[in-house]
Order: structure tokens, then sequence, then C-alpha cells
């Protein structure tokens, strides 16, 4: 079974945490999120309630962000050149709608 998609600019290699897919859904409807990859999810305790997101760190294709959810972390790969200030105000936006 392949997981990866290749119709939409949501690349799956992994499954995802609980919560975030219509999160990432929505993010990617700006045409200037060019993809994002979700990476590996690993058990935290502090990851309770609702789908939080926070940027971290640039990447040679845009930022690495990081989702807790469900008592879980998961990596978050977005292929973007918008800043991080602005890309922070899409995450927010798209975790409100």
């Amino acid at each position: 079974m392949r997981l990866r998609t290749s119709h939409n600019k949501l690349k799956i290699e992994h499954s995802i945490i609980d919560g975030l897919r219509p999160v990432l859904e929505r993010l990617l409807a700006h045409d200037d999120i060019r993809s994002i990859i979700p990476g590996v999810i690993k058990p935290v305790r502090d990851a309770r309630g609702a789908v939080k997101i926070r940027v971290t760190v640039p990447t040679q294709n845009g930022w690495k962000a990081i989702a807790l959810s469900a008592g879980a972390r998961q990596e978050l790969f977005v292929s973007t050149a918008i800043p991080q200030d602005e890309l922070e105000r899409r995450i927010a936006a798209a975790l409100v709608e």
C-alpha cells in the first residue's frame, strides 16, 4: 500500500496525528505554500487539548514546524518562500477555522 499522495500538496509518508489533517488542508489553500510533509509521530506528555503548531527553524525549502495534539508531537516540513511571521499568521488562522 502506497501512503504518499501526489495529487495534492500534502505529502503523506507517515500517519498524521488526530485533528491535524483539516488544519493542514486549510493551510494548503494558499498558493504560495508549495507542500507540507508530515514527519514521524513521537509520544509526549505535554501535548493535550486542541492542535497546536509552532514554527521552529528554517530549512532549505522553507520552514520546520512542530504540531502537538493527542499526546503526540509531529514534525512538519513546510515548503514555502514566505517569511516566518506570515507563516505563523496563516497557521493561527487555519487553527481557528
